[in-house]
């Protein structure tokens, strides 16, 4: 049973966005870099956030009651703030680098804002998952049952749906970060970080699953939906795409903008 628990889990958590990185991204090594690069900036952002974390701790000392709960929620708040800073700096590297491309070779067709915010988002969104969700994971595996001190026995089932939706958030809210970025909409990147400022929070309401779950999953639909009219999609192309009759759809009709 805890096998199938682990994996079961797994393939909820991590399904979507693996498909997403083969069928988009491995078949180009550019693609692949990116990717990597966007996971690297991500991983900066949780050191640079498990520093101020330490700091604070040691602060603070092993003081009980509102302080630590009050010490949670700052924590959560510099970890936001620090990921969407480092998504920022990021897109300004790919945005140096994409220049410095054309400028030494203006023939060479760099690989468009849109299709580096997504793969820097997936980046973003499979490197958050992973740290969030894979001791959880492990401890799938037992020994052990899950409610039989009277917690909920879909601890699991809902950590892999909350890994999964993050995951997918990441990817539209970089998305729709670039796009702001790019067309110098300021108040498109106060959204993303309030957004993510929401769902993180929702973790502090854990053991209410289904409005835990409810609202993290309305949010991404949302972004969802922002991002793909961002990412230029529209009603007619998402009709050829379901049909199957548009073989040039979204990101592998990206070209350089």
């Amino acid at each position: 049973m805890t096998a199938a628990v682990f994996f079961g889990c797994a393939f909820i958590a991590f399904g979507p966005a693996f498909a997403l990185y083969i069928f988009t991204i491995a078949t180009e090594p550019l693609r692949i870099i990116f990717l990597i690069a966007g996971a690297f900036f991500w991983l900066v952002s949780l050191l640079l956030s498990s520093l101020v974390w330490f700091v604070a701790g040691t602060t603070v000392g092993h003081k009980d009651g509102p302080v630590q709960k009050y010490l949670l929620i700052f924590g959560v708040l510099v970890s936001v703030l620090i990921q969407e800073a480092f998504r920022f700096a990021y897109y300004k590297l790919l945005k140096k680098a994409s220049e410095g491309l054309k400028a030494i070779n203006p023939e060479e067709t760099a690989p468009s804002m849109r299709l580096l915010a997504y793969v820097s988002g997936l980046g973003f969104g499979i490197m958050s998952g992973v740290f969030s969700f894979v001791n959880t994971l492990s401890d799938s595996l037992g020994p052990g049952t899950v409610g039989i001190h009277g917690d909920s026995p879909q601890f699991f089932l809902h950590s892999a749906f909350m890994t999964l939706v993050i995951i997918l958030l990441h990817i539209f809210w970089g998305i729709v970060f670039f796009d702001g970025c790019e067309k110098k909409r300021w108040h498109t990147l106060l959204v993303v970080l309030l957004t993510h400022l929401l769902v993180s929070a929702l973790t502090f309401i854990s053991p209410h699953y289904g409005i835990n779950l409810a609202s993290a999953y309305t949010a991404m639909v949302l972004m969802g939906v922002w991002a793909f009219f961002v990412a230029g999609g529209s009603c007619r192309t998402l009709k050829l795409c379901l049909l199957c009759q548009d073989k040039d759809f979204l990101l592998f009709s990206q070209r350089s903008r």
